[in-house]
């Protein structure tokens, strides 16, 4: 049995889960709403206050969809109801990133500033000049549009300079040394 699989996925106050045919699973909470197929293969109960996952067999493939299916289904509960977010550190002399509406544009030692749009259901927040909050209720699309955002300018491992994840820690490396 999957370790991840088996455990139920408790359905808290005030949050609603209808499971439709072709197992669209439909999450109701009071952040918003999230619809998403899961595997047809699993079985997906809803009994009182909680969701069950079963596996018809034990191929492996079986196996790698039971413990997916209910993490999916749980990061849609938690969604609905806290919602996710990531923490980005903008590091390095004259970057810096500005917020005009739904546009975020970053200047990172390119010719020219880049320019990123929030997209559907995710938003973005700044503290200061450096500091970077993707925050959703879809954990799929915040961790998306971070690492998107990270993208830009990759941290590099002599200075430091560049995007990292505010958790992220840089292995250093030591630079050139002079001949003697």
């Amino acid at each position: 049995m999957s370790r991840i699989g088996r455990l139920p996925v408790a359905v808290p106050a005030g949050v609603t889960v209808d499971i439709a045919e072709n197992n669209v699973v439909t999450v109701k909470g009071p952040k918003g709403t999230l619809v998403k197929e899961l595997p047809v293969e699993m079985e997906i109960k809803h009994e009182g206050e909680e969701i069950i996952v079963t596996r018809p067999n034990d191929l492996k493939r079986m196996k790698s969809l039971h413990g997916l299916t209910r993490t999916l289904i749980n990061n849609m509960v938690v969604g609905v109801t806290e919602g996710y977010k990531k923490v980005l550190e903008v590091n390095g002399v004259g970057y810096r990133a500005a917020k005009a509406g739904n546009k975020l544009t970053l200047s990172l030692g390119y010719s020219h500033p880049v320019e990123m749009m929030d997209p559907e259901g995710v938003e973005t927040t700044l503290e200061g000049q450096n500091k970077i909050t993707v925050s959703g209720i879809d954990k799929e699309k915040v961790g998306q549009f971070a690492a998107e955002i990270r993208n830009k300018r990759r941290p590099e491992p002599y200075k430091g300079k560049g995007i990292k994840y505010a958790d992220e820690t840089i292995r250093r490396k030591v630079g050139k040394t002079g001949k003697k």
